[in-house]
């Protein structure tokens, strides 16, 4: 970013790269927190390019070499957005999908249930493997794992042979019951690689041994359709990073909120559908701390998406059912909600007259109208600019240069040429808009999962979200908007407070309150000493080994289950204590005294990296400092457009308190403070607005 002062780091440091659809953004921190952050516009066709050059413009920051840059490197982390973008572009493999007889159309069946109950028009997405790639193979296993008939492996080569006359070039392999027994399908998978061993091939027990055919089909399916895609490229920017002086091969954020390395993920590359999101769970570790609080809400807006989190009492939810692109995932994942909300997103009228906002976005090329590369539709850029809450001119180190008469001329043509209003009334109702939209994203992780917002402090986090967190904050209820200093590259900062982390699945039938303790002890100790193994291979010692033990608990009859953690020896009462509390928070009721069913066994094995909290700045002299502008902006519906202060970040240091109306411009972001807000920067140096009454 050019035009800053050179950051002096000492080695080791840590690097964090977030691939967004608008922007890369990289950060390093060394070991004495001292920090520099890029940020460079991404290349959707190739997001190596966008990574590289965050890379080479980080290197300049700090006054290095890229090769001495990457050589005094402890840790590389890198949120990938490509196993999603491939999913949600459709531009995955050919697949060809070998299941047990009788069962070829399970994946086309689906399940009954829709995300919206009331719509049932909206047809399904395309199924990825069409029913003439979809084959039998004859052979069974029963549900309690024993055989019922051989698997025939003459079956497998004449799939094979209908394989390569298709032109498929990933197989999946998903065979009834294979969760109790994986006999068949390794048998399958042998034959399969034996054949040919060019197929990346995709075996459900392997990917994920779960109850329930169509999920395991679904996400095995999707496993392979991403992995020639996902996997060469991981490849590819791990030789090149480290061609290029980088001496520890690079980490993957997975949507579990922790991270692994390439050779981990070659296998299972659907991990990654909410990688560099989940990075966001360490960023709100980091400032959690920093604000005193284990309460937050996480509102990270970027060029093209929010992602909201919660993290209450200091743990953010995890869950192992997904939804990407309208395609099912049974994958262990944070919980997080994606609406289609940034400052690239796309506003317009649609054929009933009705303002829209999203959840089309204008991408990194050619976005907002602003940046003058050719798009004529108003995004939510657009409108900031218009109602001055964003300044014209360069932005973001001069990636990009932002022109007040291009939004105007965006806003007029597309919104106010048809609802008979001025480019600054449409502005209005853009930003009305999306803020709703904003609300409703977060009550749906809160009010929804049966918790009040009004006791979390809302997180605005992201390049876009620190011009919004104050108007929806106040709309929650909250009392405290959190902005950290790097807002801009909230998730690429998570990514180096992020453990390794891998999970383990078992299905266990049984009751809570008849099992036998040694019963479960024995899945739970084998999963346990495999997690140990794989966090050994990765150079983490017994100590810095951390096992997690989970049950999956429902009523009989219930479709879907809840994780209770196992703390310790085995307990039911304490595990029932846990699984009735969840209950009544998320349902309204419980069974007292009723049967509860174990269904699974999982484990987390957890290998705990060294993490340094960011450098604060050093505390502010008495007094502000002065305003490095002013300039008129519409504030709110009661104040209207009023003369606010413009503030240089840099120049805002703890102790310093400001009361808005106000806007703080700083190197990945710009902050809004309405006229009923307070401003202050606490002694982490992040900003702390206060929203009064």
């Amino acid at each position: 970013m050019s035009g800053e002062q050179v950051v002096t780091l000492r080695a080791p440091w840590r690097v964090g790269v977030d691939v967004g659809g608008t922007f890369t953004d990289l950060v390093v921190q060394d070991v004495d927190g001292r920090m520099a952050v890029a940020k460079v516009p991404s290349v959707p066709a190739d997001p190596s390019r966008g990574v590289l050059d965050a890379v080479t413009a980080a290197a300049s920051q700090v006054g290095l070499t890229v090769a001495d840059f990457l050589r005094g490197c402890a840790g590389f982390v890198h949120g990938s957005t490509v196993a999603t973008n491939t999913i949600l572009e459709g531009k995955g493999a050919r697949v060809g999908l070998l299941t047990t007889e009788g069962f070829r159309d399970s994946l086309e069946i689906r399940r009954g249930l829709r995300e919206n109950t009331w719509d049932h028009r909206t047809p399904f997405p395309p199924v990825l493997v069409p029913r003439y790639l979809r084959l039998p193979v004859r052979g069974r296993i029963a549900a309690d794992g024993s055989e019922i008939a051989p698997v025939e492996i003459a079956d497998v080569h004449a799939a094979l042979d209908v394989f390569r006359s298709e032109g498929v070039d990933s197989v999946a392999i998903c065979l009834i019951n294979s969760f109790a027994n994986p006999a068949h399908e390794q048998a399958v998978a042998q034959a399969v690689r034996a054949a040919d061993n060019a197929w990346p091939v995709s075996v459900s027990s392997d990917v994920i041994s779960v109850v329930g055919e169509y999920e395991r089909v679904s996400t095995t399916v999707v496993n392979a359709y991403v992995a020639p895609r996902v996997v060469p490229y991981l490849r590819a920017l791990d030789t090149t990073l480290r061609d290029l002086g980088l001496p520890h091969g690079v980490l993957l954020v997975q949507s579990n909120g922790g991270i692994a390395s390439v050779r981990q993920l070659e296998s299972r590359p659907v991990n990654l559908a909410l990688s560099g999101p989940a990075g966001g769970v360490g960023a709100l570790a980091v400032f959690g701390r920093a604000a005193g609080t284990d309460d937050l809400l996480s509102m990270e807006i970027g060029g093209t998406s929010c992602d909201v989190m919660l993290m209450n009492n200091g743990r953010v939810a995890t869950t192992d059912q997904l939804m990407v692109g309208g395609y099912h995932l049974s994958t262990p994942a944070v919980d997080i909600h994606t609406v289609g909300a940034g400052g690239g997103t796309i506003a317009g009228v649609d054929a009933g007259g009705m303002l829209f906002v999203g959840p089309k976005g204008a991408g990194a090329r050619p976005g907002p109208a602003c940046y003058g590369f050719g798009n004529t539709q108003p995004t939510v850029t657009d409108a900031l600019l218009a109602l001055g809450r964003l300044r014209a001119g360069a932005y973001a180190g001069g990636a990009v240069s932002l022109k007040s008469e291009l939004a105007e001329a965006a806003l007029t043509g597309a919104v106010g040429g048809k609802l008979a209003l001025s480019a600054e009334q449409s502005a209005v109702g853009i930003i009305r808009l999306l803020e709703q939209n904003l609300l409703n994203a977060v009550e749906r992780i809160s009010i929804e999962r049966g918790i009040d917002p009004r006791k979390f402090a809302l997180v605005a986090a992201g390049g876009a979200g620190p011009m919004h967190g104050a108007a929806v904050g106040r709309m929650l209820g909250c009392r405290r908007v959190y902005v950290p200093r790097v807002a801009g590259a909230f998730c690429a900062l998570g990514m180096l407070h992020t453990d390794v982390r891998q999970d383990w699945v078992r299905v266990f039938a049984g009751d809570l309150d008849g099992v036998a303790p040694e019963a479960l002890a024995r899945p739970f100790d084998e999963m346990a000493a495999e997690a140990r193994r794989v966090l050994r291979a990765e150079g983490f010692a017994p100590e810095r080994q951390m096992i997690v033990r989970v049950l999956d608990l429902r009523y009989p009859g219930q479709q879907s289950s809840l994780q209770v953690d196992v703390d310790g020896a085995f307990d039911p009462a304490a595990a029932r204590h846990g699984f009735e509390a969840q209950h009544q928070r998320l349902f309204g009721h419980i069974q007292p005294g009723g049967r509860i069913a174990i269904v699974g066994l999982r484990v987390a094995g957890i290998g705990k990296v060294d993490v340094f909290d960011p450098q604060a700045p050093a505390p502010g002299g008495q007094g502000v400092p002065a305003a490095i502008a002013s300039r008129r902006a519409y504030v709110d519906e009661p104040h209207g457009w009023m003369t606010v202060n413009v503030y240089r970040g840099a120049d805002l240091r703890p102790g310093h308190r400001l009361s808005g109306p106000l806007i703080v411009e700083e190197a990945t972001t710009t902050v809004f403070v309405g006229a009923r807000d307070v401003l202050g920067v606490d002694t982490a140096g992040n900003f702390d607005i206060a929203l009064l009454p």
